[in-house]
């Protein structure tokens, strides 16, 4: 039979084969067999993920005892007593939500106009440009990043020694082993993730939004508060969420520049674990570090639902 509007000659053979085939593709993956491609990642989150998040949560529960990983059938809460009735463990999780939060912010703050502008570029060749300049931070490994934040901001370092030198200051200032440090590590390791989040959702606002605005008298000022900021909302919120997941359960930043100082969850944790040899406490410290950061999805949830006019 002739195809009149590609003037090819297919066979009844040809077309049952195309047929059956398409059949067959049908039935792959409408059929028991397309949930074989699953296995291999599902195998692998349950193995390295759930599986040592639920050892995880019954060693918490277990006696602390240095030196012993084997779990015990005797349950206990006494390692979250101890965390909830020592300041010193509860005033970490203050820290650790509230360094988090301000980092978060921090990134919003300065990534979303370099977003916006990679976002906004026309040119192939600029665009490019700016992308190498945001991924080429993320090519470095992070410790040496933080040496050479430590080089920085160090009291014999660069800023410090020219402020010294040109007369502004006659002391160091503390720009390091403090909650400051911690703050600008985390948000040098951090800003290219929120940047990378938002570049996305800001291209996908088609300017005509924006220009129908202001056909209708809006500055572009107004546009880009009434328009343009509520529909990049999900990448802020998505941004926002991987920024403070990363910042909250960092170890490497304040432990560098921190300099065992700035006392986070992680920071116990390892203590813990590695010195004093108290699996379970740390274990237990870790679960309520896993249980905060479950309480911020759920509050990016909730706010992403209300965002999107009840669509999740």
């Amino acid at each position: 039979m002739r195809d009149m509007a590609t003037g090819t000659v297919t066979t009844t053979a040809e077309r049952n084969t195309g047929t059956a085939g398409l059949r067959m593709g049908q039935r792959f993956f409408s059929g028991g067999i397309f949930w074989l491609l699953v296995i291999p990642a599902f195998l692998f989150f349950l193995v390295f993920f759930v599986v040592p998040t639920a050892s995880l949560f019954a060693l918490a529960f277990n006696k602390s005892t240095a030196g012993v990983i084997s779990l015990s059938s005797v349950i206990t809460f006494d390692n979250f007593v101890r965390i909830f009735t020592r300041s010193i463990y509860y005033e970490s999780i203050l820290r650790s939500v509230g360094i988090a939060t301000v980092v978060s912010l921090i990134c919003l703050f300065f990534g979303y106009p370099l977003a916006y502008v990679i976002a906004k570029t026309v040119s192939p060749g600029r665009n490019a440009l700016l992308m190498i300049l945001v991924l080429s931070s993320m090519q470095l490994d992070m410790v040496i990043r933080l040496y050479g934040l430590m080089v920085l901001l160090g009291d014999n370092g660069l800023i410090n020694g020219a402020l010294i030198k040109l007369g502004v200051i006659s002391g160091p200032l503390p720009l390091m082993y403090n909650t400051f440090g911690v703050v600008v590590g985390l948000v040098q390791i951090t800003l290219p993730f929120m940047v990378l989040s938002l570049i996305g959702i800001i291209k996908s606002i088609h300017p005509s939004l924006e220009e129908a605005a202001r056909s209708l008298g809006a500055s572009r000022a107004k546009a880009f508060w009434s328009v343009v900021l509520p529909l990049s909302m999900p990448g802020i919120l998505a941004g926002t969420l991987l920024v403070f997941a990363l910042a909250i359960s960092s170890y490497v930043v304040p432990a560098l520049m921190g300099g065992w100082k700035v006392m986070v969850l992680p920071i116990h944790i390892y203590q813990q674990v590695a010195e004093t040899g108290r699996w379970q406490f740390g274990a237990a410290i870790a679960v309520v570090l896993f249980v905060t950061s479950l309480m911020a999805i759920a509050v990016y949830q909730r706010v992403a639902m209300r965002t999107t006019g009840g669509r999740s």
